[in-house]
């Protein structure tokens, strides 16, 4: 017989955790620096950004093997920041990012055989493998957009419609360091300033615009101050459960009416830019190994749950063994599925609109639309 009493003795239900403390920009008060971790969350968020993470490798080996083609930006470090986003907002809350999308592919609800599929372009994608690495979408997920900060407007506008529909949701719209200094931003943010939309701009700061430094590309590097008369708030980008409780103070903050809020977080990706960046030619070695020795995202949560006896070594293990599989079998199914064929290339144009003909690559070619 189990001796229940034990088992809870080992490995507690719960731990209160105390998790750094946000900067502030124009808040009296930000999230509490107290925080309760369950073991229950603990393990799903554990399990989910190691399932990121593996299905980032194993993309970067399919690309080098010329599996998967074209662009490609991977988001291996950051995987706190799309897990503690999900856990502070709810499912029916909405979510746009730009091209590196992946892991806020799989955190909105889509498979990773479903990933794996469309970043090798095959029928069994997301997007029937016409969307590749940077069109990904989902229910209440927008992208997945290739041009560099053209989803911030964007995000404003599915925010207006929260408010217009007025469904208490948010819309959290995600953009890089890299395209902090665009002009539509400041507009998107004087907008839902005006409008008090229920919009939680997220910068996620990775510290390079492609392959350059933040402190060489903007004259003030507090993005969170970035929204001058938005209230704002600086996080730990590398620790999911400041990232949890941070997104889950920004939510109540929007639903509460008093509109938009800015949160910087503050991350690190371990890849370049893209597949076509080493990565290595603008910071050291030694500078990404630093990082992943002292802030990886993945050990510091497994060292806390470990330390704290609410999973042991062996369970980690299991999880990781399970991930290792879950994403062999994608990846499997990734280059055995078919290519969609020509036919298809058209399809699903438009939304729930009569078959029409488009031309193809030439005048006698005829092509059919069917939503």
């Amino acid at each position: 017989m189990v001796n229940i009493f034990a088992y809870f003795i080992r490995y507690p239900n719960s731990v209160r955790s105390k998790i750094l403390g946000c900067d502030l920009h124009r808040l009296d008060e930000g999230p509490s620096v107290q925080t309760v971790l369950t073991r229950e969350d603990g393990l799903r968020y554990y399990r989910t950004m190691q399932t990121m993470r593996r299905m980032e490798l194993k993309a970067d080996q399919l690309y080098k093997q010329k599996i998967i083609r074209g662009f490609c930006h991977l988001y291996d470090g950051q995987e706190a920041c799309a897990v503690g986003i999900e856990a502070g907002i709810s499912p029916t809350d909405h979510l746009i990012t730009a091209y590196r999308s992946h892991g806020y592919t799989y955190t909105r609800g889509v498979s990773v055989k479903e990933i794996m599929a469309e970043l090798t372009g095959r029928s069994g994608g997301v997007a029937k493998g016409k969307g590749g690495s940077m069109h990904m979408y989902a229910k209440n997920f927008y992208g997945g957009n290739g041009i560099v900060g053209a989803q911030v407007p964007l995000g404003a506008g599915v925010a207006l419609a929260c408010q217009y529909q007025g469904k208490n949701e948010v819309c959290v719209t995600l953009y890089g360091d890299g395209a902090a200094n665009q002009g539509q931003i400041f507009e998107s943010f004087n907008m839902a300033a005006l409008w008090k939309l229920p919009c939680i701009f997220i910068c996620e700061n990775n510290k390079y615009g492609m392959g350059t430094s933040v402190e060489r590309a903007s004259a003030s590097t507090d993005y969170y101050k970035r929204g001058d008369y938005i209230p704002g708030l600086r996080v730990d980008g590398m620790d999911v459960l400041s990232v949890r409780e941070a997104t889950r103070f920004a939510a109540d903050y929007c639903r509460s009416g008093k509109g938009p809020i800015l949160m910087e977080l503050q991350t690190y990706r371990y890849h370049g830019h893209s597949m076509s960046d080493p990565g290595v030619s603008y910071r050291t070695r030694e500078e990404i190994q630093e990082i992943r020795s002292k802030s990886d995202p993945i050990t510091m949560l497994k060292d806390c749950m470990i330390s704290r006896n609410m999973a042991s070594l062996e369970e980690i293990k299991d999880i990781d063994a399970t991930v290792r599989k879950e994403i062999e079998e994608a990846a499997q199914f990734a280059t055995s599925d078919p290519e969609p064929p020509l036919e298809d290339l058209c399809k699903h144009i438009f939304y729930n609109d009569a078959p029409l003909e488009v031309r193809g690559t030439h005048p006698w070619m005829r092509l059919k639309s069917i939503s």
